[in-house]
């Protein structure tokens, strides 16, 4: 399973990537510090991803327009998009459920409960059960 991970924080992205070599599914994780990187690749790629981890804070393109672009082109509809942020609002998890995200994963405290949320979220994602959710019902992922 290829997979993207958008994050300009370098020790989140070993963390994660850590914890996915941990899970028992084969992945393969491309690394992006910002969202130029991640459209530039998106849009370079003959090979797209299955799944799109995507932070919200970063420099130069954040999350919010990386999502409204990559939901603006429609070669892009079938890839789940994940938000994986710190950053949690109400209000603006309502606002990425509308835009097109297909879940919310804050980053957890521990070690254990990201693994087991990124299992749910792969898992999810092989069984093409990573779709948009019409309500708030299972769009954020926990443990």
């Amino acid at each position: 399973m290829k997979i993207y991970l958008t994050d300009d924080d370098k020790e989140d992205r070993l963390l994660f990537i850590g914890a996915l070599e941990e899970i028992p599914m084969e992945t393969e994780v491309i690394e992006f510090k910002n969202g130029v990187e991640l459209m530039a690749a998106l849009h370079g790629e003959a090979s797209l991803p299955h799944l799109i981890f995507l932070d919200l804070k970063m420099p130069m393109m954040n999350g919010f327009e990386c999502l409204a672009d990559i939901r603006g082109d429609e070669k892009f509809d079938a890839i789940p998009v994940i938000i994986y942020s710190t950053f949690f609002q109400e209000s603006e998890i309502e606002k990425l459920q509308h835009m097109g995200a297909s879940r919310y994963l804050k980053k957890p405290t521990s070690y254990n409960l990201l693994k087991t949320m990124l299992f749910k979220c792969l898992k999810e994602s092989q069984t093409n059960a990573v779709r948009p959710l019409p309500d708030a019902d299972g769009f954020i992922v926990s443990g």
